[in-house]
């Protein structure tokens, strides 16, 4: 069984992973939401050196946040 790898694309401002594309909107200082379709389903948060996510509702879980929140914080640091 292979891990899937979120991929980054910062310049148009999303994060594919496990077959889905993610919207980023910024929220503030390393904080932000986490979109599908145009619909919040998180936030990814930088704190004290590591990419946070935080669920809102069950249509992403914390693993796949967390995941989103990696490459895209490893991405914008580039």
């Amino acid at each position: 069984m292979t891990t899937p790898t979120a991929v980054a694309d910062v310049p148009n401002k999303s994060v594919s992973f496990d077959g889905t594309t993610y919207s980023i909107q910024e929220l503030g200082d390393d904080t932000y939401t986490v979109l599908v379709k145009g619909v919040p389903v998180g936030r990814i948060v930088y704190t004290f050196g590591a990419a946070n996510g935080v669920p809102e509702g069950d249509a992403a879980s914390e693993d796949t946040l967390y995941a989103i929140g990696e490459a895209w914080f490893a991405a914008i640091d580039a």
